[in-house]
């Protein structure tokens, strides 16, 4: 005899929850299709005898086919209840999911370059009668529904099913800007969305633990919702699949993106036994750096060398930035080991420190590796914000960005104190993929895609280009491209570290600093999580053109406060 109890003893439960949310609009349909208007309402979710108020696909000569929109990206699947079918052996109907309207449309391959990969999104489904079939896990907004052989299906509903961490949103921003408001909230949901048992990259493609694309995914976990599981949890699976001297996916920049997460995620939580558990791959880490320093002062590392896609290509930006990240990676490691009591190797990496500050590189026009390098304390930051931080060949500052280096560009402007630059740059930049219909950021954008493109959520008009499907290079061509990645949700953690101005001084948030800068806003204020309860911030231009600050903290942490 089994219950449940006894089977939850050697099972494993999830972290995540189901929400069923039904569509808001009917986009398209073709062929022979009545009462569609029916899957808008809510339903009951149990099929019944009685087909009552039926929708209806017959399939005689042409497809009948249907385009949902379920009014924003999601992940999971849907589920299609079923009242009849004709064929007696099981419908046989095409489902295609989209994060735009026209990957719904898509067939596979080609030169949009739909794919299956990492989450089937075109597929043959069988319904029989009375059923309340799922269909598909990954990431969408639209479905199209296709009967494809002859015969008559009865529906009741198509209902999404949203697969979701059910936990709240303890973090919150505010500002005069309403744009700037549904830029860092839409940053923060779609780090929410890849934020499953583990930390994933993307919920279509990729759906993985890409290390280094953790940081700034990491950054608005803690800024949101605290210290969630996901993030040690995704740290621990990396390292264990992982085994030195092998560099963590591959790439040696992830492994010391991996080391730059483990110091950041200790000075936010504190948890110092942890760190404890990673002790020994992080002093492996240190000796393997280590071993990796030309005589010059450069990097040396013969592969894995990455810095993100649109550098790949270019070997002297790639290596400027891959100097930088070794630089930021030993400075970590060395406060790492001194808190592990492990002062050998602390000690030498400071040598490291000085070995590595020899070495000038040349950034060319990079941007990415220009903010690295400026984080890294190795380059002037007025001077590279002037020279090229904060421009664009032809159309602003906005050229040139990076979704994954989008926070790492913005925290090297702000260093030189343009705070009034990085705002504009946010609301052209992320700004434009909400202009398009997007509800989460991309895993690529450029701001030229802007001209002449339909948004996401229609079909184009003549003249229009499909944004979704047309460009993309590298891995991310086409309908291939994450419209829903966690690395592009920068905005949302600088706007809570920069413009409220909370930074972390000491282990577990024992010890912050409060600056605020408004740059061109009138107020701000928001909740930012630390392990002690929430910090809320308020700042106000006043009349005078000064700032004015409110601050509230729990107890166990002090503060230090600068207002300009």
């Amino acid at each position: 005899m089994y219950t449940i109890q006894e089977l939850c003893s050697r099972g494993r439960k999830v972290d995540t929850s189901r929400l069923t949310l039904e569509p808001e609009k009917i986009l398209w349909k073709q062929g022979d299709v009545k009462n569609e208007e029916q899957l808008l309402k809510q339903r009951s979710r149990q099929i019944s005898l009685s087909a009552r108020e039926p929708v209806i696909l017959r399939t005689d000569g042409q497809t009948a086919g249907i385009l949902l929109d379920f009014g924003c990206e999601i992940h999971g699947g849907v589920r299609i209840l079923t009242w009849q079918e004709s064929t007696g052996r099981g419908a046989r109907i095409r489902v295609r999911f989209g994060e735009s309207a026209m990957e719904a449309m898509s067939e596979l391959g080609g030169g949009k370059n739909a794919t299956n990969d990492h989450a089937r999104r075109d597929m043959i489904v069988e319904l029989g009668m009375m059923s309340m079939t799922p269909v598909g896990e990954t990431g969408f907004r639209f479905v199209r529904i296709d009967l494809v052989e002859r015969g008559e299906l009865v529906l009741k509903s198509i209902v999404a099913e949203l697969v979701y961490k059910d936990v709240p949103y303890r973090g919150k921003f505010c500002c005069s800007d309403e744009l700037l408001n549904r830029i860092w909230m839409t940053g923060a949901y779609t780090v929410h969305l890849n934020m499953q048992e583990y930390l994933w990259d993307g919920i279509k493609r990729d759906r993985l633990v890409w290390v280094g694309d953790m940081h700034p995914e990491m950054m608005t976990v803690w800024s949101v919702f605290g210290a969630d599981p996901s993030v040690a949890k995704s740290l621990d699976f990396i390292r264990k699949e992982t085994p030195l001297p092998g560099w963590m996916n591959n790439i040696a920049s992830y492994t010391m993106w991996y080391a730059i997460i483990v110091h950041d995620w200790y000075m936010y939580t504190g948890d110092l036994a942890w760190v404890r558990h990673q002790a020994e791959y992080l002093k492996g880490i240190c000796r393997q750096l280590s071993e990796n320093i030309g005589p010059d002062g450069a990097d040396s590392i013969p592969t894995g060398r990455f810095l993100d896609w649109p550098t790949s290509d270019r070997k002297k930006a790639t290596d400027a930035g891959m100097h930088a990240l070794h630089f930021m990676a030993e400075k970590k490691l060395s406060v790492l080991m001194d808190a592990l009591g492990e002062t050998e190797l602390a000690v030498r990496c400071r040598a490291d420190l000085e070995q590595l500050k020899r070495y000038s590189a040349d950034c060319e026009d990079s941007k990415q590796a220009a903010a690295l390098q400026v984080l890294a304390g190795l380059a002037d930051p007025q001077r590279a914000n002037a020279d090229l931080l904060s421009l664009g060949k032809t159309k602003g500052a906005s050229e040139g960005m990076s979704t994954f280096m989008g926070y790492y560009i913005l925290a090297a402007r702000a260093a030189a104190g343009d705070y009034t630059g990085c705002l504009e740059c946010i609301r052209e930049y992320w700004g434009g993929m909400l202009s398009l219909g997007a509800t989460t950021f991309w895993e690529d954008f450029d701001i030229a895609w802007l001209k002449d493109a339909a948004p996401i959520d229609r079909f184009p008009d003549e003249g229009e280009i499909d944004v979704h499907g047309t460009y993309g290079r590298y891995c991310y061509k086409g309908y291939r491209h994450s419209m829903c990645h966690g690395w592009a949700s920068g905005p949302t953690p600088w706007m809570s570290r920069y413009v409220l101005g909370i930074e972390v001084l000491e282990p577990g948030c024992r010890k912050l600093r409060v600056s605020p800068h408004l740059g061109d806003l009138d107020w701000a204020e928001g909740y930012w999580p630390t392990p002690y309860g929430e910090v809320y911030v308020k700042a106000m231009r006043t009349d005078s053109g000064k700032t004015a600050v409110e601050i509230r903290v729990p107890d166990g942490i002090a503060v230090e406060t600068e207002v300009n």
